[in-house]
Parts: structure tokens; sequence; C-alpha cells
């Protein structure tokens, strides 16, 4: 088998640094390293196809992929979150409960982005507030966005509209002039070309912005009860160019990054990640709700919610059908 020389760009994460780190090996594979805060990685990935095998947006990767976008995806899925348990809003705002979110103006980094297609998928089909019934806002630019990539244009009936260039999520929610955002994810205040947030904090009390779901646990549970899964975030993709030319790759890659993910697990007893999905504190309660293993890799146990993220894309205007499995990700892992 040739020894390939491949560029790899990631987040940091703990399943997947043992990867990136040369801790666990890929046979045929030396593995050139990069990392990045994930808006950035998506968006050189998609405007520009830097590297051969990337971390991918889920929403992007099916938007990508619809319109013959050459990549092709590995089912392993580095992070996943509650995005609906992100949401903080401003007190003024008037709301108590999801429903109320009827009327209101809601801030999202990116409209195409996973975490707000989870978001109104989720607050039209758990707690009945259509996507048409809120005020969209969104804070990358369209030359810095993934849109600006994959030519998104807002679906037909959407109320939708731009955050000023010289304000961000955060200094609007806190001026009160946006009712609720997006302003609770991980990743919103660490440093990236792409969101202001990171950069423009605004002024205000943030006494004043509260959590929508202020017991995150219950409405984890709640989700994961009605569901049986965790939303995914991003998976990994192969250059289609390169997947052509070494077919061996996609599998030896998927399994690169499955002793990954066990070495990580490894770990856990005595060492509890901060991106776990409820966060550090509530490590034997997530366990307890959901097993050993939150971040299932391959198909069949990400089925269900393969369905409905593929389904949320199509319902909410993004992709033109619903995209099938087999056309997503590596025929050497579908049987995963």
């Amino acid at each position: 088998m040739e020894q390939l020389t491949l560029g790899f760009i990631s987040a940091f994460n703990e399943r997947v640094e043992p990867l990136m780190n040369g801790t666990i090996e890929v046979e045929g594979v030396e593995l050139i390293p990069t990392y990045s805060h994930p808006a950035e990685t998506f968006w050189r990935q998609l405007k520009f196809g830097e590297f051969e095998v990337a971390e991918m947006s889920m929403s992007s990767f099916l938007i990508a992929r619809s319109q013959g976008a050459d990549m092709i995806a590995l089912p392993a899925f580095p992070s996943r979150r509650l995005f609906q348990t992100e949401l903080s809003y401003h007190v003024d705002a008037g709301i108590t409960k999801p429903q109320d979110l009827v009327g209101k103006r809601l801030g999202v980094a990116e409209y195409q982005q996973t975490a707000a297609l989870w978001l109104r998928g989720i607050l039209e089909h758990d707690f009945g507030v259509s996507q048409y019934q809120i005020h969209w806002y969104m804070e990358r630019s369209e030359e810095m966005s993934h849109g600006g990539a994959t030519g998104f244009k807002p679906p037909p009936g959407i109320s939708f509209q731009r955050i000023a260039g010289n304000k961000s999520l955060a200094s609007t929610i806190l001026a009160n002039e946006l009712d609720v955002a997006h302003v609770s994810s991980p990743w919103v205040l660490q440093a990236n070309t792409l969101d202001r947030s990171s950069r423009i904090a605004g002024k205000g009390d943030w006494s004043q912005i509260k959590p929508l779901f202020p017991d995150r646990m219950a409405e984890g549970a709640r989700f994961y009860r009605q569901h049986g899964f965790l939303p995914v975030n991003h998976a990994y993709i192969i250059r289609g160019d390169i997947h052509r030319k070494h077919p061996w790759l996609a599998g030896k890659l998927y399994d690169g990054f499955v002793r990954a993910k066990a070495c990580a697990q490894d770990k856990l007893a005595a060492q509890i990640p901060t991106a776990l999905i409820f966060g550090q504190e509530y490590l034997a309660t997530t366990r307890e709700l959901i097993g050993d293993d939150p971040f299932p890799f391959g198909i069949e146990a990400n089925r269900a919610m393969l369905d409905t993220i593929t389904r949320y894309s199509h319902e909410q205007g993004l992709t033109p059908r619903q995209m099938k499995v087999e056309e997503l990700f590596a025929e050497s892992t579908l049987d995963t």
C-alpha cells in the first residue's frame, strides 16, 4: 500500500485529538494536522478546498452535496450538542418558554449552519414554533460565511435580516435589539475571523440575558427520551479527487477515527472532557441517561439522527430534496 501525506484540518476535539497528535496512526497515511476554529475550517474548505481531509459542518455538507460538491463524508461525528439549550433571551422580551418565540427576533451566527438547522427543526417539531413565525437575524456577512461558498439565499417566506457589520450577536442582544440569540455556544466567544461575537462583545448588563432552558439537563433528558439521539454538529469529509484516486482511504481513515475515539474514551474515568454534551459537572448523569457512549460513530447507530437532519434540511428549503445516506457517505463505510 502506498504511503499518502494528507492535509487534515480540524478543531480541537478530545475524540479526534489522538489522531491529530499522532497517538493513533492510520495505515498508509501520514496526516499533517492544522487546527482551526470550526467556522473558519468549514469556510476555507467550502470556498477553497484547501485540505484533503477536513472537519465539516453537517448542514453545509448536505447543501454542498445537493449541489454536486466533490466531497464524501465519513460517519465519524466529533461533536454533538443540544443547540436549543444554547439560546438566551433578553429579560425585556417577554419570553418564559419556547412557545413565546413566535414573532420574536432570533439571532444566529449563520442561517445555514448546523446549529440553526437543528434549532429551527426542534422549535417546530418539538414546540410548535414554525420557522416562518420567527424573525431571523444572521451575524456573518455574505462574504465571510459558509453560505457565501454555497450560494445561500434565504428560503422563500422567511423573515431574514443581517446584523449590521459594526454589531454582533452579543452586542445586539445586550442592546435589546434582539429578543433571543444563540450566544451560549462553546465556540461563540473564541477568536476567529468569521464570527463578530468573538471580537465585538458589546456593552451591557449580562444579568439581563437569561437561558431559554434554565435546566439544560431536564431539556436534554426530554429530547433524548423523545428522539433517541443527540444532535450531531460536524462530520469529516474527504475531497472527491483524493477519494477516487485512493478508494481504500475512506475505510482506513474511518478505522482511525474509531480507534482515536476509543483511546479518548479510555481516559474519561480519570479526566473529564470539557466538551462533554452537558458539561463536566454532569458526567455521571449523562452516562446514566445516555450510556457510556454519547458520541456513537457509524451509520446504523446514527440512522435516526441522519434521517432527521436530512429531513429538516429539506423541510427548511436548504436542500431541494431529502438527501440519502448512500450519496453522503463513502461506500466502504455504509455497513458500519
